[in-house]
């Protein structure tokens, strides 16, 4: 076994052997894979192995077509039986909001390249005669569909790997993974040591276990999960091709043939948790006792559909364990506060996402960043707040769940709260309905009364008119806005401004009270992060980013060595905060304020410690509004007080609160960019009209790669559109993210962000469109189906930013 590696794989499932196989296909050679037991030890042996591309993500619905496409070369090139099957999948929708989503995925599939279109009831039948096709309203067909073989693709993935260097050691479990002052790792097994440039964790059912080894916790938890496989159909022996498999998502299950017989697998309410204490060492290829009572509703629905299941026997039954995170999304990428130690864990459509998962792993460990951004999948995503019971929750809520569509906005209750604020128990008795952010509870919107929940769905729901009001409120009179959740971070000492500059793309604040707006660069060359810097003395400066990145960015703060004497740490737990925003902001505050809030003595992009009602704060005049407004960031303890006395001043200029729903829309009728939507590490600063900020003239983080980027055309640019249909009827419904733009048929962009402009009588959508420009008119596929739009010259909405610095 060798004694030094550029990286140590740990776990021999598929995805530890997908990402070997993709490091030397990046060129790494000297790459070892460590399993503590045999190759498919875990849960990858006994997965149903089923393969689809689309997902709701476009960017996962790249990774799982990339994977779709890579088994057929990875036999061709291995000589390794991948057992490839691809007669197609047949999904079919039982209820209005499931056509609605597999409509939008069509549209997703035509824009990218992708085979996925709707067919006929005849043509399904044709093409699946078992299956009873009453009911449905909408059938799509992905030809590519089908299933693998899980030992054969995770001995395809080794082999590549073996012929290109990489050695894979079996039954040595690692007993240690220790860090160095370098950098690097030192792997302890029985069978002795490696020193690693790089662990990566992809220990599958034991990730918890190997993340301990490292003094990490990742929020995992293992459930039973069960499908069975019938004796042989007379009607399928009888055919002489392979059925389709059909993906009946709105009965909870799926099926697909398996040699002569059926494999039915169910998704149950009935939850049963395994290994909450931790996932037994010896372990490996035992399954759990048959429990097929658990899964009967499923399965009658399932007979329901596909008479032939009921009629035939089981031949046998596969209950087997696996692991999931709070969002049954994996938990990837570098974890922030270690070097070089990478995360791959609690992934559960793996034969889908092998191979792309494989391909964005080894792209981040070689080059520094994935081609995709992949924020929906990164660990970082979630921090120490989420805990055992957290997890615990969310992961029953998920598998109880597997199915239930993911609409837009959809915030799911399991587990919360978390994190609150002093101000959360006041604001839910004012009726405020929530949502989470990296574990903190903030305000998306007030409904009438205390306690009321919000519908979900695809068109306009229950929210829309009390959004709409507090909308119209802010936008003539004033609004109070919850931005807690913002993070915020003080660097201070001789060395911040330096410090500083040598992180962010603009240049520092050089006058006290002065602030700036800076993009933070990734390492090909895009938008990695948005912040406000603000200079509060000669050598202290306060910093405000995107709450659900602030973990995330940590990666990058890292890389700058902080100057002697200079100090940087996030203040979010301790500050809370408030926008108050709208033409009589000014009014309203000044009755709370000796300092004078007059244009000429507190101008736009400045700040000033004051006192509101004896609240000390720090006001920054910025608005994400795109009103005239006022940051006021307290103390955590301070905030109770604050919101009183915001509130009261309110009443009388006819303010009230208004949430972060009501943001979204302010936002998009300036057409302003957020964080994860239209800014992200995939565009690049002259895509999203940042290029005025990057200041070329001095050094900061990747300098070198925004260089060559702004040295390039843009690729595409971010635009927005104004949609036809502009009626407040809540059976309307707006664009809201991934919905493909096409001109003259042709596909062009697709949206980032949707919204209905309730100032402005408009139903808007910002996007990243290629070969149009302003006037144009094109079509964005809301549900799936066009409606026309115009890409406006200028934000409907004060163009001329005359009321935000008025």
């Amino acid at each position: 076994m060798r004694t030094h590696a550029q990286a140590v794989v740990i776990g021999g499932g598929v995805i530890g052997c997908s990402i070997l196989y993709h490091l030397t296909k990046l060129g790494w050679r000297d790459v070892v894979l460590l399993e503590r037991d045999e190759l498919t030890s875990g849960s990858t042996w006994h997965a149903a192995a089923n393969i689809h591309g689309l997902h709701d993500s476009t960017n996962i619905s790249r990774i799982q077509h990339y994977t779709m496409n890579l088994y057929n070369d990875l036999e061709a090139e291995t000589g390794q039986s991948c057992g490839v099957f691809q007669p197609g999948s047949l999904y079919l929708a039982q209820t209005e909001a499931r056509e609605h989503q597999l409509r939008l995925q069509a549209a997703k599939a035509k824009l990218y390249g992708m085979n996925f279109h709707e067919v006929s009831r005849d043509e399904a039948e044709r093409l699946h005669p078992l299956v009873d096709f009453d009911r449905i309203r909408c059938i799509m067909w992905e030809p590519d569909g089908g299933n693998v073989d899980p030992s054969g693709v995770t001995h395809a993935y080794a082999a590549g790997a073996r012929a290109a260097g990489a050695e894979i050691v079996r039954f040595c479990p690692v007993t240690g993974t220790e860090p160095q002052a370098d950098g690097s790792w030192i792997v302890r097994t029985a069978k002795g040591d490696i020193r690693a440039d790089w662990v990566v964790n992809a220990a599958g059912l034991w990730g918890r276990e190997v993340a301990a080894l490292a003094g990490l916790t990742l929020p995992l938890q293992p459930t039973e999960h069960q499908y069975f496989v019938t004796e042989t159909i007379a009607e399928i022996d009888a055919l002489d091709r392979r059925l389709p498999s059909v993906a009946d998502r709105d009965g909870e299950y799926y099926l697909r043939q398996e040699g002569k017989g059926l494999l039915v697998g169910a998704y149950e309410k009935d939850v049963r948790f395994w290994a909450e204490e931790g996932t037994p060492q010896g372990f490996g290829h035992e399954l759990f006792a048959d429990d097929l009572e658990r899964i009967e509703e499923n399965m009658l629905r399932a007979i329901e559909r596909v008479p032939a299941v009921g009629a035939a026997g089981i031949k046998r039954v596969i209950n087997g364990p696996m692991i999931w995170s709070p969002d049954s999304n994996v938990l990837f990428g570098p974890v922030p506060e270690l070097d070089n130690y990478f995360c791959c864990n609690g992934i559960i459509p793996g034969f889908s996402q092998s191979g792309g998962m494989g391909l964005l792993a080894a792209d981040w460990i070689v080059t520094g960043e994935t081609r995709y951004d992949m924020f929906a999948w990164d660990v970082a995503r979630f921090g120490t707040w989420a805990d055992a019971a957290f997890t615990k929750a969310r992961v029953g809520d998920q598998y109880a769940n597997r199915f239930k569509i993911h609409f837009p906005n959809e915030e799911r209750a399991a587990g919360r709260p978390v994190r609150t604020r002093p101000v959360y128990q006041t604001q839910k008795l004012a009726g405020a309905v929530f949502g989470l952010n990296y574990g903190w509870e903030h305000p998306l919107w007030y409904g009438v009364e205390p306690g009321q929940a919000e519908t979900e769905g695809f068109t306009r729901q229950n929210w829309f008119a009390p959004v709409g009001a507090e909308c119209r409120m802010l936008r003539e009179r004033a609004g109070i806005i919850d931005i807690s959740n913002f993070a915020k971070y003080r660097c201070a000492g001789p060395g911040a401004e330096d410090w500083l500059n040598a992180i962010f793309a603009n240049r520092m604040p050089r006058a006290v009270g002065r602030s700036c707006l800076t993009p933070l660069i990734g390492k090909r060359g895009g938008i990695a992060g948005d912040f406000t810097v603000t200079r509060v003395s000669d050598e202290e400066f306060w910093v405000i980013g995107s709450g659900m990145a602030e973990r995330y960015h940590q990666r990058f703060f890292k890389q700058v060595p902080l100057p002697a004497g200079t100090t940087f740490e996030s203040r979010t737990e301790a500050i809370c905060g408030f926008n108050v925003a709208g033409p009589k902001s000014r009014e309203m505050l000044q009755r709370l304020t000796n300092a004078s809030l007059a244009t000429e003595h507190f101008p736009f992009m400045t700040s000033r410690r004051i006192e509101i009602g004896g609240v000390r704060v720090l006001a920054l005049r910025v608005s994400f509004t795109g009103d005239l407004g006022w940051e006021l960031h307290c103390e955590a303890g301070d905030q109770a007080r604050l919101w009183e006395l915001l509130l009261k001043a309110g009443e009388a200029v006819g303010a009230g609160p208004v949430g972060s729903r009501a943001l979204m829309s302010l936002r998009i009728e300036k057409g302003y960019g957020s964080w994860s939507r239209e800014y992200s590490p995939e565009y690049w600063p002259q895509e999203v009209g940042l290029e005025r900020l990057c200041r070329m003239e001095k050094d900061f983080l990747n300098k070198g790669a925004v260089a060559e980027t702004l040295a390039q055309d843009a690729r595409e640019r971010l635009v927005l559109l104004a949609l036809d249909g502009a009626e407040t009827d809540a059976s309307q419904a707006d664009a809201t993210g991934g919905e493909p733009i096409f001109k003259d048929g042709q596909g062009i962009g697709r949206v980032t962000s949707g919204a209905y402009g309730y100032s402005v009588g408009m139903s808007l959508a910002l996007g990243f469109v290629k070969n149009a420009g302003p006037n144009d008119e094109v079509d964005v596929m809301v549900l799936g189906r066009p409606h026309k739009a115009v890409i406006l010259e200028a934000p409907p909405f004060d163009p001329e930013g005359a009321r935000l610095r008025a």
